[in-house]
């Protein structure tokens, strides 16, 4: 076998293996990249790192009356704590929003992805 047919294998081989590992790692959870920081009701600032980018994330009680997204991807905010309802408010990255006076504090957001 001469060197040029070795390094040929070696390399279609080392291919095979990355997509085989990028494959693999497809079904790990994923994250958003960033921070989301809000303040709640009762004045306290709260900040979460890389939060999973699926299911309904709840926000400390009583809520929050703020929100920053400090994420590269857009959320979604609730004022209940399970994602649904009616008057959600669409939150795109590197903005932030805050509540109208006499809302409900937001309880819950998810990760538009």
């Amino acid at each position: 076998m001469s060197v040029t047919h070795c390094r040929r294998l070696a390399g279609a081989a080392g291919a095979a293996f990355l997509v085989v590992a990028v494959a693999g790692c497809s079904g790990l959870g994923r994250n958003a990249a960033g921070t989301i920081a809000y303040q709640t009701a009762d004045q306290r600032h709260v900040t979460v790192s890389n939060p999973p980018v699926t299911g309904c994330h709840r926000l400390d009680a009583p809520g929050a009356v703020s929100v920053t997204n400090n994420t590269l991807v857009d959320l979604v905010l609730y004022p209940t704590p399970d994602c649904t309802g009616k008057d959600s408010t669409y939150l795109p990255t590197t903005l932030s929003d805050v509540i109208a006076p006499g809302a409900r504090p937001w309880q819950s957001y998810s990760i538009v992805h």
